[in-house]
């Protein structure tokens, strides 16, 4: 079955765009669809720099950091002796009135259950009660639901905190999970809002420090989605939420747990107030080494530290020189109780918003591509991806994350793929169009007709062309010395040899006729210089025509020379002939003078003869010579003729010598002193075809003064 061009086009763009949209979406990329998260986050700080007040922040850091490790008490102790100091902070910021304190960091072990033998005992059984003070802040704190300690599910094999400390929260009714999500290219986006624990869903840290904040418990939807007053949490992944992270650091408070070991050491329960009332509190580690994690704030980290206000020690220096593209983990869960607090967690698109919006892309991507020149076609696609990542980064500041790998991927796929196609089916079809029509029409006009997607047809305009018109000498006597074979062979070179000149110079061949060459400047195409790139072109024909005649084996031997006529003025150029049948081609006044100009240069033997308008568009880049003031036949006005001597800057002095004698002699033939105009043609008449003219001429009406009113117009009767 044969199907129509556009019907065709039409099955494979169609089918090109549903491909590339497939494949896009297809789980061969989903590794590549988190990136998009990364790089909006790292778009947003960019464009919009900080969102929020960090001040403002629900969520706060206590950390456990290199500061710490090197303040007194905690100076060359191991972390597990660390709980007394731990309880006395826990204390006093439960008392300065926070909502809840999370422990991101869990004691799986005490020093009082160590079975080292020391003193002829158990040093666990010599340090009994060291805990004490730690587990009574506990204890004190679980009462009114103002502590959650944190565990790591593991399978069986769960990291939990100490049996005294579950004990003294009262199990696992503040105890909750502290695992995160990664995606396969271990970057954490996500976070679980729920674990199944004994069969039962239990929230996450995060879920339960956020629902307490708010004093509210999350719904568990039977759809499996989570609610939390009333705030439906998004998660492209069931049960779980996309982070919303802020780019660069600082937007979590961190307070060193030196300084508030300190402070609490001095009483200040106005600090603690001022500083944690109404916050919720996450206590973990932000160390170099421990507990680190690649998120989709990676490409803009900035360098942590604890800058949140001071209370008892000096600020210590950031101990970091350059931003990591990981982060500490408790800032992970302190990033996702601000978004459900906030209810400002990232939403993403399902998987059919996403594969249409990579099908629009790819749609796109094939219409330029199918429409436009391949560079053009990438260059306007990098445009629009450049719009779509802005308006991306718009939306993502609205917490709505727009699919980018998806769309680029169809994108870019579509784009190349249609451009295959057009090279390998479209393009082919017009490839022969143009080399085959090339032969016959301005490569300018079949552009335009392929481009329109139209035939052409009768009509024309008006344009301000130049026209030139060539024509070899005395090509009858030529043709009768040589064979037909042989003339053949001696025309196919001379007229591609000019012709090439001619094209070079921006000029479109409109006809052959014979020996003679027709061609326009300035039509089809526009050129300003139209009158300058057809004397050109005229130069350069009659040097290449000196070498065809010394070496071109086609020549034979002979010696060709050739005239050219130059015009310039306005003329129709379009579609010429029957309805049926028509060319492309020049058709006024200015075309015929050229013919009759080139028919002078026979009478003055000269080569390349020039009107006053052509010479008047091109300045001073010619040398010309004025040869005289005539009327051609079929014409009632006079006009000036020039001789195109060379470039202005190749002038020989011999030639200018001649030309400066000349326009002496024709000034005085003109004003009727012929006596005088003999004098100064005799000067080059021997080698000077013109001047020699003029002479014979003058000494006539030197001797015999012509009759009547002197008019020194000359009138050509010869075409």
């Amino acid at each position: 079955m044969n199907i129509g061009r556009k019907t065709r086009d039409a099955i494979a763009f169609a089918a090109i765009v549903l491909v590339c949209a497939a494949v896009s979406v297809s789980p061969v990329f989903n590794i590549a669809h988190g990136l998009s998260i990364d790089i909006l986050t790292a778009l947003r700080w960019e464009m919009y720099g900080r969102r929020l007040d960090p001040a403002a922040s629900p969520a706060v850091v206590v950390a456990i950091d290199e500061e710490t490790y090197q303040a007194p008490p905690f100076k060359g102790s191991p972390l597990p002796t660390w709980t007394g100091e731990i309880g006395r902070v826990l204390g006093a910021i439960v008392e300065g009135g926070t909502k809840v304190v999370g422990f991101d960091i869990v004691f799986e072990k005490s020093i009082e259950q160590s079975e080292i033998p020391f003193g002829g005992g158990l040093f666990g059984e010599k340090v009994r009660g060291f805990d004490r003070d730690y587990l009574r802040a506990l204890a004190t704190a679980s009462v009114g639901g103002k502590v959650v300690l944190g565990e790591v599910l593991r399978g069986d094999q769960p990291i939990r905190p100490s049996q005294g400390q579950r004990i003294a929260v009262r199990q696992s009714q503040n105890i909750r999970a502290l695992n995160v999500y990664t995606d396969p290219d271990d970057i954490v986006r996500r976070l679980p809002l729920t674990f199944t624990v004994d069969g039962k869903p239990v929230p996450s840290m995060a879920l339960e420090l956020a629902s307490r904040a708010l004093d509210a418990k999350p719904e568990l939807r039977a759809d499996g989605t989570v609610a939390l007053t009333g705030y439906r949490i998004p998660g492209a992944v069931r049960g779980t939420m996309t982070l919303n992270f802020e780019g660069g650091a600082d937007d979590i408070p961190t307070y060193s747990l030196a300084d508030l070991t300190a402070c609490a050491a001095k009483g200040d329960k106005d600090f603690f107030r001022r500083q944690f009332e109404g916050k919720v509190v996450i206590l973990g580690t932000v160390l170099a080494s421990e507990d680190r994690q690649r998120t989709s704030k990676r490409f803009h980290t900035g360098i942590e530290g604890a800058r949140a206000p001071r209370c008892a020690l000096a600020e210590a220096p950031v101990n970091a020189r350059f931003n990591r593209r990981d982060i500490a983990g408790v800032y992970i869960h302190a990033t996702a109780v601000n978004n459900l607090i906030g209810r400002d967690a990232a939403v993403e698109l399902g998987r059919l918003p996403i594969a249409l919006i990579a099908a629009l892309f790819a749609a796109f991507a094939a219409l330029i591509a199918r429409t436009l020149r391949p560079a053009t076609a990438v260059l306007t696609f990098l445009v629009a991806i450049g719009i779509y990542l802005i308006g991306a980064t718009a939306a993502f500041n609205h917490a709505l994350v727009l699919p980018l790998s998806e769309p680029l991927i169809a994108g870019f796929a579509a784009l190349a793929a249609m451009v295959g196609y057009r090279f390998m089916i479209t393009d082919k079809d017009r490839r022969l169009l143009q080399k085959s029509f090339a032969l016959y029409l301005a490569p300018d006009v079949i552009d335009r007709m392929l481009a329109s997607n139209k035939l052409p047809v009768l009509g024309g305009e008006t344009r301000h062309v130049t026209v030139f018109f060539s024509d070899l000498e005395g090509f009858s006597l030529i043709a009768e010395t040589m064979s037909p074979e042989a003339l053949m062979a001696l025309m196919n070179e001379y007229l591609s040899e000019m012709t090439d000149i001619i094209e070079g110079h921006g000029g479109y061949v409109d006809k052959y006729i014979g020996d003679s060459i027709v061609a326009v400047f300035g039509a089809p195409a526009d050129d300003p210089d139209h009158a300058s790139n057809a004397l050109r072109a005229a130069l350069d024909c009659c040097a290449r025509l000196e070498e065809l005649n010394r070496s071109a084996a086609a020549f034979g031997g002979s010696k060709v020379a050739q005239r050219i006529g130059i015009n310039s003025g306005d003329a129709l150029v379009g579609n010429f002939g029957s309805r049926r049948r028509f060319n492309y081609s020049v058709m006024s006044d200015a075309v015929n003078l050229a013919s009759r100009l080139e028919g002078a240069n026979k009478f003055y033997g000269t080569t390349v003869i020039a009107s006053e308008t052509t010479v008047a568009l091109t300045g001073e880049t010619f040398a010309w010579r004025e040869l005289d003031t005539i009327r051609v036949k079929g014409r009632n006005n006079q006009l000036k003729i020039y001789q195109l001597l060379a470039l202005a800057a190749e002038l020989t002095p011999a030639q200018a010598a001649v030309t400066a004698d000349y326009a002496r002699g024709l000034a005085h033939w003109r004003a009727g002193e012929f006596a005088l105009a003999e004098k100064c043609f005799e000067q080059a008449a021997e080698t000077d075809r013109p001047s020699r003219m003029f002479l014979e001429r003058a000494r006539i009406y030197a001797q015999q003064a012509p009759s009547g009113e002197w008019d020194p117009v000359r009138t050509l009767q010869e075409k």
